[in-house]
């Protein structure tokens, strides 16, 4: 029997291989797996070696603070891949732990086939990395055409397979009349799937909400939350007195929300592609301590946060990053946007115009299933 081991780094990396995975499990169920993953991956059957939340750090003076654990993780990680002797080590996104996994265990056993999914942002910060990737990845799974260029100089083996947050899902309606309906004006809220991000953000949100409910009570609110970060937002929602607002975390309900949303505000990060292929127009908000946005600063080689101002080299999604993200700003925003349709209907059209360049051919999960396929009969 084959074997797959996956490696993820955090649940939008889990999120990502659950989709390839389920698709991969349909063309060829003989495949034994194991997994460093979340609950997205532990749906599909699939065992992890240890909690994904144990490795989940942002920025760099966490990681730097927990360097010692995240080694301790890397040497564990590889030991029990090499005991697992998989035909294919896929990993996903979160490069500095992935990948640096993944060069260990081709040192040690080099018939181990590496695709890696998510190609780490290199015409964002550290273009020197692609030389030191060609030495143990054998092939790349590209999320956005432009990428392509990078490692072709390099002579990398790569595809683009597209982006699979913005494919259209065949997930089961849900009735949901609790949540939508059509008197409900829903806004969106995305805090973050690391604990990190939600502790810095959901805060500001939750202040953001309050000032709505003072000057435009006439909204509902809806926190999308994920297996792993639920509880912890619903305790502190429950420590406000807001009574709009809902907390979910099953992806077919969340999906259906976020069509039914007349607007949304997410932290930075891939999450903004399936915003803006739910056709919903958004804002996008971070916020790093001062060190780790310094130290970002001087690395990054991009004007941008968000990817679809990243492609268009212009903002198309607001964007409120460090001091002005804030309840004050975020509230200014939404509601200017709100009172302007017109706004609203240029920031749909750029987003649709742009989401048909960088969509694949047919499915970017099928796409990347079908190359792991390949690998195992070759």
């Amino acid at each position: 029997m084959k074997k797959i081991f996956i490696i993820t780094g955090e649940p939008s990396g889990d999120k990502l291989a659950s989709t390839v995975i389920s698709k991969l499990k349909k063309q060829n169920p003989d495949i034994e797996y194991l997994s460093v993953g979340g609950a997205h991956i532990k749906k599909l059957g699939i065992q992890s070696i240890f909690d994904l939340k144990e490795i989940t750090y942002l920025g760099f003076t966490s990681v730097l603070f927990n360097i010692f654990k995240i080694r301790n993780k890397i040497n564990f990680t590889v030991d029990q891949i090499i005991k697992f002797n998989p035909d294919i080590l896929f990993s996903v996104d979160s490069p500095d732990f992935t990948l640096r996994v993944a060069e260990r265990v081709k040192k040690i056993n080099n018939k181990i086939k590496t695709i890696h999914y998510v190609a780490p942002q290199v015409w964002v910060w550290r273009k020197n990395r692609v030389k030191k990737i060609k030495k143990f990845i054998d092939h790349m799974l590209l999320l956005f055409k432009f990428e392509k260029k990078y490692f072709d100089d390099e002579n990398i083996s790569n595809t683009f397979v597209g982006h699979p947050l913005i494919e259209k899902n065949d997930n089961v309606k849900t009735v949901l009349n609790d949540l939508i309906s059509e008197d409900k004006k829903i806004i969106s809220i995305f805090p973050g799937s690391r604990k990190s991000e939600t502790n810095v953000l959901l805060p500001i949100l939750l202040d953001f909400i309050k000032l709505m409910n003072k000057k435009e009570n006439i909204y509902s609110f809806v926190l999308h939350a994920t297996d792993e970060n639920k509880e912890f937002i619903i305790n502190h929602v429950k420590k406000t007195d807001l009574n709009n607002i809902d907390v979910v975390s099953d992806e077919n309900i969340k999906s259906q929300i976020l069509s039914n949303s007349i607007f949304a505000v997410s932290k930075s990060g891939t999450i903004s592609l399936q915003i803006s292929s739910s056709n919903v127009p958004s804002i996008i908000i971070y916020k790093l301590n001062f060190i780790n946005f310094m130290i970002f600063k001087l690395l990054v080689n991009v004007k941008f946060a968000n990817i679809i101002n990243i492609i268009n080299n212009k903002e198309i999604i607001p964007e409120l990053l460090q001091n002005e993200c804030n309840a004050d700003e975020i509230y200014k925003t939404v509601i200017y946007f709100l009172k302007k349709p017109e706004l609203i209907k240029k920031q749909l059209s750029d987003c649709s115009k742009t989401l048909e360049g960088i969509k694949s051919k047919t499915s970017s999960s099928n796409e990347a299933a079908t190359i792991l396929s390949n690998y195992l009969t070759t």
